[in-house]
């Protein structure tokens, strides 16, 4: 069931041909905005925004590359023109990252690309969204999926840096942007299987019995608090925060240290 708790917004989603942020551009969707879906994966988005326009719903698909110097300021304009002045901004998108990566064994150019994704084409994003929302004297909302791994080290170096600088952004652009009535929050997920997560085996066995609901989450779990982030019936005074969305997992020690 739905509620139309975003309609008439406009909405860019990034990362979301698949996993969390697919399953925020749909709850999105569902709640009456207008939605611009974005990802590298084209196949998939594609068939995401055309599964949505199938239930009537109004979407479209960008396809985008965040890991180039221009890849944020044109995704941004071509929204622009798509839909009009972004209203809600969801920055989803991470590289796929390999959960045996190390301090000793990341490479260089991974490094980069996860920082570029995640923190810099965020802060593009996020500040021309940031211009044209208040061109148009909008009361902007602004999200970001962040990570258990940015406060606390669990390996995987690069994306905990990544992480935890979005956290700090998050709250710049909160301080920022809040004079403008433009709200920006944050979600730590949990262990979330699909897009950049992909635990196998024992692996899975292991976060299912380290996390305190005993089960390990859902897309839908996530879309569900982004939706209540950035609908004003419910957050219409909470900004610079993030919410931990993770059935108890950080309630546990669930990552041993590698072995260097």
């Amino acid at each position: 069931m739905t509620t139309d708790l975003l309609a008439g917004d406009t909405a860019l989603v990034t990362g979301a041909a698949s996993g969390i942020g697919r399953g925020i551009a749909i709850a999105i969707a569902r709640e009456g905005a207008r939605v611009v879906l974005s990802d590298v994966d084209a196949q998939r988005g594609e068939e995401t925004a055309a599964a949505l326009r199938a239930e009537g719903r109004d979407a479209r698909f960008l396809p985008s590359d965040l890991s180039t110097a221009s890849g944020p300021t044109l995704l941004l304009s071509q929204a622009v023109e798509a839909i009009g002045a972004v209203s809600i901004f969801v920055h989803s998108a991470s590289p796929r990252r390999l959960e045996v990566d190390n301090i000793m064994t990341v490479s260089d150019s991974t490094w980069d690309q996860m920082l570029t994704v995640n923190v810099r084409s965020g802060f593009v994003l996020a500040r021309e969204a940031a211009a044209a929302m208040m061109a148009q004297g909008l009361k902007g909302r602004m999200l970001f999926i962040t990570s258990l791994h940015a406060g606390t080290p669990r390996n995987l170096p690069h994306y905990s840096v990544a992480k935890a600088g979005q956290t700090m952004l998050v709250k710049e652009l909160a301080n920022a942007l809040g004079p403008h009535g433009i709200r920006v929050n944050a979600i730590a997920p949990g262990a979330i299987p699909g897009g950049g997560f992909d635990a196998k085996g024992a692996g899975i066995e292991r976060l299912t019995r380290c996390t305190s609901l005993r089960r390990l989450g859902t897309p839908e779990d996530i879309a569900g608090m982004a939706v209540a982030l950035l609908a004003d019936r419910f957050s219409a005074y909470v900004t610079g925060t993030t919410v931990v969305v993770d059935g108890g997992l950080a309630l546990h020690n669930w990552i041993e240290p590698p072995e260097l």
